[in-house]
């Protein structure tokens, strides 16, 4: 079982996001289990008190280091110390991409760092954090709801959790898709409003169906990601060199 936690100062917004769709799933089928931490706990005043002005002057308050670092240290072991990754989410993290979170989903614990205010404290990066994750080039106020983005992009990946495999193998960004959208894809009714479902997903060819996914995944591609087409042909030069 994976043991994911969360270092907040809002504890109240993980509950029902952890107990609905994928990861309320993971939960009940032992797959994974979720620890919300109040930083608050670790304030030293009687005021609950996590954050403080800048050094130096300028505008926004700062998360401090004190109680970052030993809610850190009442989770993780000094055995662990090495083993467990402690993610920050932060503008300077690096992309978080479905390569990541497959390797993520090998970690028996994740402790999550959800920052607030103008930022956190620069030196809990050399005192506990491992590593820094982004989920995009914007500012949220916090970091809690991009801890449980990738919170669930990781907990679909532990065994288990998806009942067909297949279905996920298949997604965009999966296995050989790295570079690569997902095909397109069609339900009932075959004919709405003037447009049809392609004849060839009606046919029960299933050699020529496989063939036709392959090519829509390659022109949605183009279509709506350019970039991952350049972002596949940079790869491929630097495999060449």
């Amino acid at each position: 079982m994976m043991e994911m936690y969360f270092i907040t100062i809002f504890p109240e917004l993980f509950s029902g996001v952890l107990e609905t769709g994928m990861l309320g799933m993971a939960a009940k089928k032992s797959a994974a289990a979720y620890h919300v931490v109040n930083l608050r706990d670790f304030a030293v005043d009687g005021h609950g008190t996590v954050d403080d002005y800048l050094y130096g002057g300028g505008a926004g308050m700062v998360m401090m280091v004190q109680p970052i670092v030993e809610a850190v240290e009442s989770i993780r072991d000094e055995s662990e110390k090495s083993a467990t990754p402690v993610i920050l989410l932060s503008p300077a993290g690096k992309p978080f991409s479905q390569a990541r979170a497959c390797e993520l989903a090998g970690e028996r614990k994740i402790i999550f760092v959800c920052g607030r205010y103008k930022g956190v404290d620069e030196r809990i990066n050399d005192l506990v954090i491992t590593e820094r994750i982004s989920i995009g080039d914007y500012i949220l106020s916090g970091g809690e709801l991009p801890a449980l983005v990738v919170a669930d992009t990781v907990v679909r990946n532990l065994a288990g959790v998806i009942g067909d495999q297949r279905s996920r193998d298949t997604d965009s960004f999966s296995g050989d898709r790295e570079f690569s959208l997902d095909a397109a894809y069609y339900t009932r009714p075959p004919l709405y409003r003037g447009h049809a479902v392609p004849e060839i997903l009606l046919s029960g060819n299933h050699a020529k169906i496989e063939e036709w996914r392959k090519q829509s995944a390659k022109e949605r591609t183009h279509l709506y990601r350019p970039d991952l087409v350049s972002d596949a042909a940079k790869k491929g030069a630097e495999e060449i060199n």
